[in-house]
């Protein structure tokens, strides 16, 4: 098998973090005196990290320092309520173990923030990846491909043996970028009409598919 290293992301992907991530942006609004948003809109906002949510989840016309105590207040709250309704897609823990078995590392990339990341796998994915990262000073989020990188460097790993896995245009984006295959899933925050209108060349509806595609396409030398 040609791929040794399987990159996930997070939210919409191994995670449905979304419930979590609009009652605890909803809780900080209300407390900032803001109208909240629904669970919709949220995740329409979700994919290129905590501050960007939340710079999408204020009014228009918000200033910089309003925003920042929002960001603040949601990093606070976060942190203890990023566990409550979150849990992991069906049949996605037991992907990542069979990835294992057949000698594949796995690790997770995402644009959360890190302390939620790395909490979050602990919770729902303990021993399951070689290597969490999410937000963190001196790197750039996704779509630059610095995380990404910087665990292909960890693993010293090849780019042709790397596939990363998502399910928005900020990873579709992302692998690119990198210069690595990606596979696209269809249960997360982006529908497939709009993934395949970004590019996608497919789009996988169950988490069996990923074994499917690592299977098939690791045996050619041709990106998907």
């Amino acid at each position: 098998m040609r791929y040794k290293l399987a990159i996930f992301d997070m939210d919409g992907t191994i995670l449905n973090t979304l419930e979590d991530l609009a009652d605890c942006m909803n809780y900080c609004l209300q407390k900032h005196g803001y109208p909240q948003r629904t669970i919709g809109e949220v995740k329409s906002f979700v994919g290129n990290g905590i501050r960007k949510l939340v710079e999408r989840a204020v009014p228009t016309g918000t200033s910089e320092q309003d925003i920042d105590q929002v960001f603040k207040t949601f990093n606070d709250y976060y942190k203890d309520h990023c566990a409550i309704k979150t849990r992991p897609y069906e049949g996605i823990p037991e992907v990542i173990q069979e990835m294992r078995r057949r000698g594949i590392l796995t690790a997770v990339i995402s644009n959360k923030a890190d302390y939620a990341v790395k909490s979050l796998c602990e919770d729902y994915f303990k021993g399951l990846f070689d290597f969490s990262l999410g937000d963190r000073e001196g790197y750039r989020r996704k779509p630059y491909p610095d995380n990404v990188n910087a665990v292909m460097d960890k693993f010293q790993v090849r780019r042709s043996e790397a596939v990363y896995i998502g399910d928005s245009e900020v990873d579709l984006q992302t692998a690119r970028n990198a210069g690595i295959d990606v596979i696209m899933v269809g249960w997360g925050f982006r529908d497939e009409d709009f993934i395949k209108s970004q590019g996608a060349d497919f789009v996988i509806h169950t988490p069996a598919e990923i074994l499917e595609h690592l299977q098939t396409k690791g045996e050619t030398s041709n990106a998907f």
